[in-house]
Formats: C-alpha cells, structure tokens, sequence
C-alpha cells in the first residue's frame, strides 16, 4: 500500500522552462493599454521620451518607464518599440527629388550647350542627377563663337531640340548679337538660348561662398578670370593656376542655395525645353 501523501512527486511534475520568454515587438502608439510586468502598473500610453515611456492609469495617474523594460498586453509579454519614423524623400544638389535609377537612361536626341568646360562641370555638379533621369547630354561649344556652326552640324527639329546657355547675354553684348541672330534664322525654331549676365560662370557662385560681399570688378583691358585670381591673391601665371582658382570656387558649390538665382531659372528653362516631349 502507498500513503497517498507521496503518490505523486510535485517536484517531477514541475514543467521545466525552455529558454527566455519570446516578447512580440509592439510599436508604441497613443492610447495603447500596457502592464508594466514588474510593478504591474498598467495604463495607456500617453508618451514617450528620452527612452521612457509614459502610461496614465485610470485615475489620471502617469508613470514612467524604461522603454527596453518588459510588459504585457492582454497578459501576453510584449516588447515595445518606438514606432518607424517616415523616410524623408532625398533631394539632389538642384533641389528636386532623388529618383531612384535602376538603369541608366538611354540619351535623347536633344541636348544642352554651354560655352565652356567650367560651365559644364557647374551644371553637372548642381543638376547632374536630374540630366541623368532625363537622359539629356551637355556639350561645350567651346566659345559663343562657335555656336551657328555647332548648331548646323547637330540639325535641331521637332524632336531633337537644343538649348543653349551663354555667358554675359545682357543689352549689346556679343552674345546677344550671336542670339539675336540664330533665334531669327532657319535653325531658331528649336532652339533655345538663354544666358547670364555674368562675364563668366565663376561670378554665379555666391561671393558670400568664399567670403566676399561682392565679386571683384575687373577692367575690361584684364582677362576676366587672371584679374579676379589677382584680386583674390591667387596666383595666375598659367593654366594650371586658373584651373585651381576653379576648382577652389567649384569647391564651395553644394547645391542650388550656393548660386545666384538668375543663373538657377535659366538652366531650369533649358531642361524643361529638351525634354517637353519626354
């Protein structure tokens, strides 16, 4: 005969625990009703700050509470979380919004032309992503100069525009003469000219950019750019010499907000006349 007492051994029939307790992760949101495991406090969330998280019982009461702490919902261990926070659209250099490229963009037919090496590495730094979405090219003319004879080789029409920026296009200038000139010719249907009114692209950087009020004025017997290189105390014996002073000024260029404005509208012109069709 057994003594009923010691049929059973409640130490054996104890269930042995597997492992930490699996806590579902909960984001955090205003209202949520959670039990704070340890106290047993338990109150809907009304907050959360610097790692705590706040809970108001029924009686208006709030506490805090470490947020990494454990709690339970409906008796069930939860992990609390704070809530994803949006992700914010990325801007380019010119302002607009990043657009994701999983492939390269096949170039268009029409394109945009700048005078010069300077002016094309100003353009791609600032509106590079956005020429790329589009697929638009930049070409150099090397010189306004040169700007009918490049055209009548590239054959502008309906669907293969070309748009233009020059420098230092203001009242009597060459440049404006130039434009004047193709604009009413038989190539001016699809072409667009548009300019600045700096003698070179160097003066569309901000002179507050490099620490200036003001760009220097230079006489017209200098060369533009040795004569600010001279004003600004850099040297300017060769080529190398201006490609430095450049690359110095190119430097200081971060985005849209580091240009003068009447330079900004006239690029954003020229692309939105190359690619109307698109």
């Amino acid at each position: 005969m057994f003594d009923p007492r010691y049929d059973q051994d409640p130490v054996a029939a104890m269930r042995p625990r597997r492992g930490p307790v699996r806590r579902r992760a909960v984001a955090l949101e205003r209202g949520l009703v959670v039990e704070h495991s340890e106290s047993e406090w338990c109150g809907a969330v009304v907050g959360a700050r610097e790692g705590l998280v706040q809970l108001e019982d029924g009686r208006g009461r709030v506490r805090s509470f470490p947020l990494n702490d454990a709690f339970l919902i409906d008796g069930a261990p939860v992990s609390l979380t704070l809530p994803d926070r949006p992700k914010q659209r990325q801007r380019t250099a010119s302002g607009s919004f990043a657009v994701e490229q999983r492939r390269a963009r096949v170039a268009m037919p029409s394109r945009i032309f700048v005078e010069g090496k300077h002016d094309a590495e100003l353009v791609e730094q600032v509106w590079g992503d956005d020429l790329r979405v589009e697929g638009v090219v930049v070409e150099l003319l090397d010189g306004a100069d040169n700007l009918e004879a490049v055209l009548a080789e590239f054959r502008p029409g309906p669907e293969r525009r070309a748009g233009v920026l020059l420098d230092h296009l203001v009242a009597g200038s060459k440049e404006s003469r130039i434009a004047a000139g193709i604009a009413g010719g038989s190539l001016g249907a699809h072409v667009l000219i548009v300019g600045h009114p700096f003698v070179d692209i160097w003066a569309a950087v901000r002179p507050e950019r490099l620490g200036l009020r003001a760009w220097p004025e230079i006489p017209r017997e200098v060369e533009w750019k040795a004569g600010i290189c001279g004003a600004l105390g850099w040297p300017a014996e060769d080529p190398s010499d201006i490609a430095d002073a450049w690359s110095r000024i190119r430097g200081r260029v971060r985005s849209y907000r580091d240009l003068d404005p009447r330079l900004l509208g006239r690029v954003e012109e020229l692309i939105d006349f190359v690619t109307v069709s698109r």
